[in-house]
């Protein structure tokens, strides 16, 4: 195949993502890992289920990132995962110093890559990515809002009992407590589901979105989500190497959008071969601006906390 993309982190959202390009036939999948063998081992095992699932994707796995040269497009899920009781937040420290020695390494081989980033704490990991890079911002984009969208397009599913392809959802903001789901800009089939499902019922499911990572890690115990914040990057990936132009909410440098400026926030973003080719501006309520501005102010404290550790 002529299109490449790197997977960093064998872990399980590197290894489903990687799994997921391939099963897709999007390109070719490099998997890097420091842990000898591991990346080896997983590339085979999905290398030998190709005949099984009828795609001739090539995997490769290495310990190092000469393997990786010349990449399309990189997905960043190296780093520590949360534990029980364990806030995002809590592993920025390690995983900051994580990520500037994965994106040194990356952009040394490929740099012309377009970087998408998955781990946490993601928003701040992605002003790590950027400024360790030096690439442009619209080749360092934020996997949370398609997760985070997901996910409500999920719990709407359950509530209504109709088909997820009927579903579109919109979550901004950042990657945490204060992430912005808004149902007046969800939608089934097209009707907004403020005229479908109660407004108390509505809220909960608000709340559930908003703490839908932490549902899974408490009851995983020893984990947390990867079956669909893989998803969430392959489908970021596809519309950038298919140059689909799909419009996905992402966490996209922002330079004045939405009264925010120099921080990356989750906003919807049209994704082609450029990587972010255009940034959405909707017209927000007051109450939503001021979710947004405040989910950007959490995004803030944590990006300031890194200055700190600079």
């Amino acid at each position: 195949m002529k299109q490449k993309v790197t997977v960093v982190g064998a872990g399980n959202v590197g290894a489903t993502a990687a799994q997921r390009l391939a099963e897709k036939e999007l390109c070719d999948v490099i998997v890097v890992d420091i842990i000898e063998g591991v990346p080896q081992g997983k590339s085979l095992d999905l290398t030998q289920a190709a005949p099984i699932e009828k795609h001739d994707a090539h995997l490769t796995g290495a310990n190092s990132y000469e393997a990786s040269a010349n990449s399309d497009i990189v997905i960043i899920t190296a780093g520590i995962p949360r534990k029980p009781g364990m806030s995002r937040d809590d592993l920025l420290s390690t995983n900051r110093g994580i990520i500037r020695s994965v994106t040194k390494e990356v952009v040394k081989y490929s740099p012309n890559a377009i970087l998408i980033i998955v781990s946490n704490p993601l928003d701040a990991m992605c002003h790590v990515a950027m400024e360790e890079s030096g690439f442009p911002k619209h080749k360092v984009i934020g996997m949370a809002g398609v997760l985070d969208s997901a996910r409500f397009r999920a719990f709407i599913s359950m509530e209504l009992s109709v088909s997820v392809e009927n579903i579109h959802a919109l979550v901004m903001g950042g990657h945490g407590d204060t992430m912005v789901p808004l149902p007046r800009f969800s939608t089934v089939a097209g009707v907004p589901i403020t005229e479908l499902i109660p407004a108390t019922r509505i809220e909960e499911m608000v709340t559930r979105t908003r703490n839908g990572g932490a549902e899974i890690v408490s009851l995983l115990k020893t984990g947390s989500a990867y079956y669909a914040p893989a998803s969430a990057a392959v489908e970021m990936a596809e519309s950038i190497l298919k140059d689909k132009k799909k419009i996905l909410p992402c966490a996209a440098y922002l330079t004045g959008e939405y009264g925010i400026s120099d921080l990356f926030v989750g906003v919807p973003v049209k994704l082609g071969a450029k990587g972010i080719e255009q940034i959405i501006e909707l017209k927000l309520s007051a109450e939503e601006q001021q979710a947004l501005k405040k989910s950007a102010s959490a995004v803030q404290e944590l990006v300031d906390a890194m200055k700190k550790m600079a």
